[in-house]
């Protein structure tokens, strides 16, 4: 099964519990930046939806219509290429895994949230290239200042960053919660779940601090970098 205890778990006494934490919370802290990265669906990528052209053409002649596809369902993208990536990496990438590494899951849970990690990052990349060309599209169309009117961009050119983020999750947040769910001692497995799902929470409040904060440094240099219209360069 996808589940597979990738490290072995020294024996602990009671004493130790408290340290034990201590030393996991590098690693959680880490991973709130994947976190981070993880709340741009619900906001920013769900925003750039709302500017692009979302209409898609059912049946044709007199008796078709036009479907206007709601920003926020893109987000069920995530949620698919979850449902995707998770057989795919049992019944394949961990088979092949395993004869490279010799290690009985394929690859170490750290290892697993550090490809999640990794993929987070390109995702981001590649939705920043996306944005570029929105911007162009728009910049293009004469819609800088017009942010009601749709971006002739179809937005489906989104969907890349968040599958991509959706394989990201599957590495990460599951590696995580393997991780946690094994390193900590019985009495403590509560804990270490919790701890895992904790990541997605404050990634969030770090995510607005961090708008916030970008907000207020470049106001106070005179304009802004955040604008309530995205066509704006």
């Amino acid at each position: 099964m996808f589940y597979r205890r990738s490290l072995p778990t020294p024996p602990r006494g009671h004493g130790d519990d408290k340290g034990i934490v201590a030393r996991l919370l590098p690693i959680w802290m880490t991973t709130v930046m994947y976190a981070v990265v993880y709340s741009q669906v619900a906001t920013l990528f769900t925003k750039q939806g709302s500017t692009m052209d979302r209409r898609i053409v059912i049946g044709t002649g007199g008796g078709g219509g036009v479907l206007l596809v709601p920003p926020a369902a893109l987000q069920s993208l995530v949620s698919f290429a979850v449902m995707v990536t998770i057989p795919a990496y049992d019944r394949a990438l961990v088979p092949l895994a395993r004869r490279v590494t010799k290690h009985p899951s394929g690859i170490t849970t750290l290892r697993r949230v550090g490809t999640g990690m990794v993929t987070a990052c390109l995702a981001m990349a590649v939705a920043a290239l996306v944005e570029a060309a929105r911007l162009r599209a728009a910049r293009d169309a004469g819609l800088l200042d017009e942010p009601g009117v749709a971006v002739p961009m179809s937005v489906w050119w989104l969907a890349p960053q968040f599958v991509l983020l959706g394989v990201a999750t599957t590495f990460t947040m599951v590696g995580l919660e393997e991780f946690f769910y094994d390193q900590v001692p019985d009495e403590l497995r509560s804990v270490g779940v919790a701890a895992c799902m904790s990541v997605v929470g404050v990634g969030s409040y770090a995510s607005g601090m961090l708008v916030s904060a970008i907000d207020w440094a470049t106001r106070s240099r005179g304009e802004s970098w955040f604008s309530d219209n995205l066509n704006l360069l």
